[in-house]
């Protein structure tokens, strides 16, 4: 592909973009921005129900040309391409640059990864969600709680409490 239909596809992507909609009822809602030049971005990411592929992903944002089309091209690569959490996490930003067209986006890195970035750190948060609640980490701290027992940090905050009043 040519810079010229490059800079087409990333056009064609801002001006229609492919799955940009607010989804409140996914797993994930993660939003992302580049302070450097006000780009903003929110990532729904569903999870299907085997832990491991994705069953849904849509984006909302505003933004520069960039930003918004490698959002869109983004999401439709996931669906089109039946993308799974691994996939995602293991998406190299270069890569992305390079689809995107890394002659079109060089001078605006950020911009093109930004996406890419919000969307692996929505995938993180999933994964570490689903660690505590398989762990059942809340329902020992909830239990715990219930009978007076502290752990953790707190634990050892009260016992510094305790032995400096005893001081």
């Amino acid at each position: 592909m040519d810079r010229q239909e490059q800079i087409e596809m990333l056009l064609d992507h801002y001006e229609h973009p492919r799955h940009r909609h607010a989804d409140e009822g996914a797993d994930v809602v993660m939003p992302g921005g580049n302070p450097g030049c006000g780009d903003v971005i929110t990532v729904y990411l569903t999870v299907d129900e085997d832990g491991k592929s994705v069953k849904d992903v849509s984006f909302v944002g505003e933004g520069c040309t960039i930003s918004q089309a490698a959002a869109s091209i983004l999401m439709e690569m996931i669906h089109d391409e039946k993308w799974d959490l691994d996939t995602i996490v293991n998406t190299d930003y270069h890569a992305m640059m390079d689809i995107l067209g890394a002659e079109a986006v060089q001078s605006r890195p950020k911009c093109a990864t930004l996406a890419l970035g919000t969307l692996k750190a929505a995938v993180q948060k999933y994964l570490r969600d689903r660690m505590l609640a398989d762990a059942r980490l809340d329902a020992i701290e909830a239990e715990n709680e219930e009978m007076g027992i502290v752990t953790g940090e707190a634990a050892l905050e009260q016992a510094d409490d305790e032995a400096a009043r005893s001081h």
